[in-house]
């Protein structure tokens, strides 16, 4: 029996497609797949000669060991830390002061300038200075100085206005006239020459003036009111008015003081009678009869039987019976409303 035709081997000449195929195929595998595929031809034809191996040198083993695009990312990443690491020692380094050169006008420089104005660009444009500029004249800014870091002055500034909107801390500070729309709260002490307040006023600790002149002063509550010294009430003095019969013939009567305390020194003549001494007329009547309390200054005002008549615009003092004559004695008085 003939053997199959079909298993034989082909020739030499007639080789399979597989192994036609073989070298397009080795391009796409991997090292290990080819030398899989090497021993597989092997086993199946062990008659054919093994081919020489040819030598690899030991960069392409490496190559063929390790990944191309590890080796491009471990790259990039060292070429980045070089970077970081020069960026950051250059910034530790200490800046650089800027050496400001000066330059000397000569006085035909100087003349030249004085006669002419020298203008640099227009309204629409930018003057940039990147370094630091010194001017050692007066300099007129004809619109708005807007300043973008800190200002700070060596002497005084003056200005018609002055608009502060965040925070301002201010040492010695002089101020003519001075408003504030909003609350003040002062935490240290305040000297104050003028004071005007024509609004209410609270102070919730104690107070301390060597002058307090109020036009009105009301105490409210539980209120008291304590002078360790003595109380003085001044004003325009009153004027006298009209005299009777209780000064007698030849008598006077003079008023010192105020509207609210005084004095009215009587001298009495001969022939006294009942009525009143003297009318005192109050400098500004009160809205309504005060209340008129008067005391006897010496024996011969002591003998008499004084009374008071009064109404809103003045008092008079008066006897009931007739005053010593030829005598001189006076009446204190003191008025509220």
């Amino acid at each position: 029996m003939e053997p199959d035709k079909k298993t034989e081997a082909p020739a030499d000449g007639n080789k399979s497609n597989a192994e036609q195929q073989a070298p397009a195929d080795a391009l796409s595998m991997s090292p290990e797949e080819l030398d899989e595929v090497k021993a597989a031809q092997a086993a199946a034809h062990p008659e054919t000669p093994k081919p020489e191996e040819k030598k690899i040198s030991p960069l392409k083993k490496f190559f063929r060991k390790v990944n191309v695009y590890l080796l491009l990312f471990l790259l990039v990443v060292a070429v980045a830390a070089v970077v970081m690491v020069v960026s950051y020692l250059n910034s530790q380094k200490p800046p650089e002061e800027p050496n400001i050169a000066t330059q000397q006008l000569s006085q035909d420089a100087l003349k030249q300038l004085a006669n002419t104005d020298a203008t640099v660009g227009g309204a629409a444009q930018t003057l940039t200075i990147q370094g630091n500029a010194i001017i050692a004249g007066q300099t007129l800014m004809r619109g708005n100085l807007n300043v973008a870091g800190n200002f700070q002055s060596g002497g005084s500034i003056q200005g018609p206005s002055l608009t502060i909107s965040g925070t301002t801390s201010l040492g010695s500070t002089q101020i003519n006239d001075l408003q504030v729309a909003q609350n003040v709260a002062v935490q240290g002490s305040t000297t104050m020459r003028d004071l005007n307040v024509s609004g209410t006023s609270s102070f919730s600790g104690a107070m301390t003036a060597s002058q307090i002149t109020v036009t009105r002063l009301i105490l409210s509550g539980n209120a008291v009111l304590q002078v360790p010294n003595h109380i003085a009430f001044t004003g325009a003095s009153p004027s006298r008015g009209a005299t009777g019969p209780a000064l007698g013939n030849g008598g006077s009567a003079s008023v010192s003081g105020s509207d609210t305390t005084g004095t009215v020194n009587i001298n009495t003549g001969s022939g006294t009678a009942t009525g009143c001494f003297v009318r005192v007329n109050f400098n500004q009547a009160y809205t309504s009869s005060p209340r008129v309390i008067v005391s006897p200054v010496g024996a011969g005002a002591g003998a008499t039987q004084y009374y008071v008549d009064r109404n809103n615009t003045g008092f008079s003092i008066c006897a009931a019976a007739p005053a010593p004559a030829n005598q001189t004695f006076s009446f204190d008085y003191f008025v509220t409303g």
